[in-house]
């Protein structure tokens, strides 16, 4: 758990020298492969190796992102406070060591959560530039915000593609209607929505800013809410 450690303390510094940032982003990425050895599988099954692979996932997207930017300082200071507070919330969360059930031994399952949780560091960085374009108002957060989510919401189309495959694999049916499955759709549909309001003139600027951070809240419940205050076959 040291890597973790270490790379919190990265993550925190980085608010002030941002270049800490990748360093973070390397010692979870070291935790990610080093735990997948000893697990022998991929370490994308529970609360806690998802929310380090989703921390590491929005650090890595903020690099390509944030070199578009003139002003590059609360960009990474955002997201060096997001993905600290990701990994402190990781660190205590329980772990799972045990062998996959069957159910989840395809690459479909693989697929489907790698998708997903790339989808979701991708709105967080959409909801970053929301939050920073209603206090600056500028342009550029907009539309950056908008190529991170449509980046995000075609990641995310193609994980559910591939979700209903394995789901039909696993159980015969595409859609099991579970609260998780509800919730994934609430999430594509609004974020359908979003990258359509944005072609109208009276939904750019502040009311897309709003709806980025509004995703991003939604995305979390889908995510963790759900998975932890609801039966589903998502539960962790």
């Amino acid at each position: 758990m040291w890597l973790l450690a270490a790379s919190f303390a990265l993550y925190l510094f980085s608010l002030w020298k941002k270049n800490l940032l990748y360093g973070g982003l390397l010692l979870q990425s070291i935790y990610l492969t080093w735990r997948g050895a000893q697990l022998g599988r991929l370490p994308l099954v529970g609360p806690h190796d998802t929310l380090i692979f989703m921390t590491a996932s929005v650090a890595a997207f903020a690099v390509p992102f944030g070199s578009a930017l003139r002003d590059k300082k609360a960009f990474f200071s955002a997201v060096a406070a997001g993905a600290a507070a990701f990994t402190a919330f990781a660190t205590t969360a329980q772990q799972h060591n045990t062998p996959l059930p069957p159910v989840l031994e395809t690459f479909w399952f693989e697929f489907h959560v790698v998708l997903a949780f790339m989808a979701y560091a991708l709105f967080g960085i959409t909801a970053i530039f929301g939050a920073l374009s209603l206090r600056d108002d500028d342009g550029a957060f907009e539309g950056l915000g908008y190529r991170a989510a449509l980046i995000g919401y075609c990641l995310f189309t193609l994980s559910m593609i591939f979700g209903g495959i394995w789901a039909y694999l696993a159980w015969g049916t595409y859609w099991l209607w579970t609260p998780k499955e509800l919730w994934t759709g609430i999430l594509w549909g609004f974020y359908s929505f979003y990258l359509h309001g944005r072609l109208r003139p009276w939904w750019t600027g502040r009311p897309m800013a709003w709806l980025s951070i509004a995703g991003f809240a939604i995305t979390l419940f889908t995510y963790l809410g759900v998975s932890l205050l609801m039966k589903s076959s998502h539960s962790f």
